[in-house]
């Protein structure tokens, strides 16, 4: 695995952010925060967000000529790195025959093999985003099911679904209130928020509601509030709920899907317990970089969609010939020893990051699944991190403390503590040994943002 850096690059501090700067102002005037998507903006962590010109392997470099290690790899998708060859080559001949059609295309009906080989799903079907997977699954469970509630754990994220952005109100089981302004209240009155990985609320839930729930809906391993491992067995109890109460078992694995491991999350718990969902949701690396996104299922149930059945569902740029043929290279070439290199490098780095830490004497607790990983700045008397309730005590200031310091020195990190790393196959020596390097001293800032409080 090579990970491309010019070596006339310097290796130490960064060398300003003059012309981010500039670009983040323009930016602001013309673009609601000056970002995209709220997180890129750096409010979490504070400081200027760096505008990337170009990357390459395991290695981002911004407008300022600065380089930084990348483990963020466009949280999640670049499971190879950037620019890997043979996708590239794939995509620049795929975009030679055009590039889009509105047409059926030969890469979307491969791809959708290779989704259905390596996944417990019958049957696929395309979209641009997450977002639309999940909203897509949830519309296709209530029209199978002739219900309406949905069930979602706090601190899971779905994408920006009206029905999905909701907080849970008092009680195990009561339901949810809009999340955020813009979201009526009839959206999310449906929809119950429980805690993550507690069974009694799920249990309650049933009782209390179980003729009207269509669907529960989980990440099969959170890693929007930090990596946050399903607790041994409770992604098969969810199976064996939903299936004994009629409603639908929705396995959001937009993040984990070939990320964690070669089949997803589901390939280290479900292959293993003997269980399937009914629906699954895949985005991020099926795409290879590109928007695109899928949601699938048991035959039966996806028989239910346009034109088959009566649920309807479409999207112009669904199954883009582009998306799918960078998809469909980047996941034949996903082999097992890609994963073993990821592996292998992400536990170097977490070992680091907690010995680092510990010298520091900062509290911290690392956690993950499969390749996928984050450290959290909370007390390890006080346990694992089972839910968001728990996800929500880091120590904020201390992250954004580490985060600069790691910035600073050309590791670029996720600018939100509620993130999970990613690494690549791309990431070799240099590039681990680049984020090893930087980790005593940001530890140490940490360290110091924790005294100054």
């Amino acid at each position: 695995m090579t990970s491309a850096r010019p070596d006339s690059q310097p290796s130490g501090p960064t060398s300003g952010t003059a012309r981010s700067a500039s670009l983040f102002e323009r930016a602001q005037a013309v673009t609601p925060g000056g970002v995209n998507s709220p997180v890129r903006a750096f409010n979490a962590v504070g400081g200027t967000p760096r505008f990337i010109r170009s990357a390459r392997g395991a290695w981002l470099t911004d407008v300022d000529g600065n380089e930084y290690v990348d483990l963020i790899c466009s949280w999640g998708p670049m499971l190879l790195g950037h620019g890997h060859p043979e996708v590239q080559a794939a995509v620049a001949a795929a975009v030679a025959r055009g590039t889009s059609y509105g047409t059926p295309t030969e890469p979307e009906v491969e791809l959708a093999e290779e989704i259905v080989a390596r996944t417990p799903v019958d049957r696929v079907r395309f979209v641009s985003s997450g977002t639309e997977a999940t909203m897509s699954a949830i519309r296709l469970a209530r029209g199978f099911t002739g219900r309406d509630v949905v069930l979602k754990f706090a601190g899971c994220y779905h994408g920006h679904v009206d029905s999905l952005l909701a907080s849970a109100g008092s009680g195990l089981a009561t339901f949810a209130v809009p999340g955020t302004p813009g979201v009526p209240e009839s959206s999310t009155a449906l929809t119950l928020v429980l805690p993550y990985n507690d069974r009694a609320a799920v249990e309650k839930a049933f009782a209390e509601h179980g003729e009207r729930i269509a669907c529960l809906i989980t990440e099969a391993a959170p890693g929007n509030m930090g990596v946050v491992p399903p607790e041994p067995g409770f992604n098969a109890f969810l199976a064996e709920t939903c299936a004994r109460h009629g409603a639908l078992f929705i396995s959001d694995e937009v993040m984990t899907g070939f990320r964690a491991g070669r089949l997803g999350q589901w390939g280290l718990d479900g292959a293993r317990e003997g269980w399937r969902p009914d629906l699954m949701t895949f985005g991020k690396v099926m795409g290879g970089g590109f928007p695109a996104a899928a949601f699938g299922g048991r035959a039966d149930v996806m028989s239910r969609l346009a034109p088959e059945g009566p649920v309807y569902q479409a999207g112009t740029l669904s199954g883009n010939p582009i998306a799918t043929t960078a998809g469909l290279t980047t996941l034949r070439l996903a082999t097992d020893e890609v994963y073993a290199h990821i592996d292998a490098a992400g536990e170097t780095i977490k070992a680091a990051a907690a010995a680092a830490l510990s010298e520091a004497g900062v509290p911290h607790v690392v956690q993950s699944t499969g390749t996928m990983f984050s450290v959290f700045f909370t007390d390890p008397a006080d346990g694992p991190v089972r839910d968001f309730a728990d996800a929500s005590r880091t120590d904020s200031i201390a992250f954004a403390a580490f985060f600069h310091a790691m910035l600073d020195r050309r590791v670029y990190l996720p600018p939100s503590a509620y993130e999970a790393w990613f690494l690549s196959s791309a990431h070799d020596d240099r590039a681990v040994q680049t984020v090893l390097d930087a980790l005593p001293e940001a530890a140490e800032a940490a360290a110091r943002a924790r005294e100054e409080v």
